[in-house]
């Protein structure tokens, strides 16, 4: 699976953006789509996920703020009311063997086998 990012971007705090993750070799047993996200210095945090069964679960300090969704092969992060904290690197990130249970922005990084080269968000204040 290729996975591409797209819409990152500089916004000012309370903006708005959305990224878009295009996954190509793609095959309907991706069970988990996702994002992450590392800030300089900072190690990569989950930050949304979606699970097969089409359920998303978020890291606390982006609830209510950020929307994951998928359309066939094309995920997406709608990310409002953004914050300075929120900058970083955003990565897409994919796997076909993590169970539902396990499909959470709190599972470790090392067990998404597939990632995005990543798209650049920044929030200024």
């Amino acid at each position: 699976v290729e996975l591409v990012e797209s819409g990152g971007g500089s916004v000012q705090t309370g903006g708005s953006l959305r990224l878009s993750c295009r996954a190509s070799g793609y095959n309907d047993d991706n069970r988990c789509m996702g994002w992450f996200r590392q800030a300089p210095g900072k190690e990569r945090e989950g930050v949304a996920t979606l699970n097969v069964d089409g359920v998303p679960a978020y890291a606390e300090s982006v609830k209510d703020r950020f929307t994951i969704s998928r359309d066939k092969d094309t995920l997406y992060l709608q990310m409002n009311d953004l914050k300075p904290e929120d900058s970083g690197t955003y990565y897409c990130v994919a796997d076909n063997y993590l169970t539902t249970s396990r499909c959470k922005p709190g599972t470790d990084a090392s067990k998404f086998d597939n990632w995005g080269q990543g798209t650049q968000v920044t929030v200024s204040s």
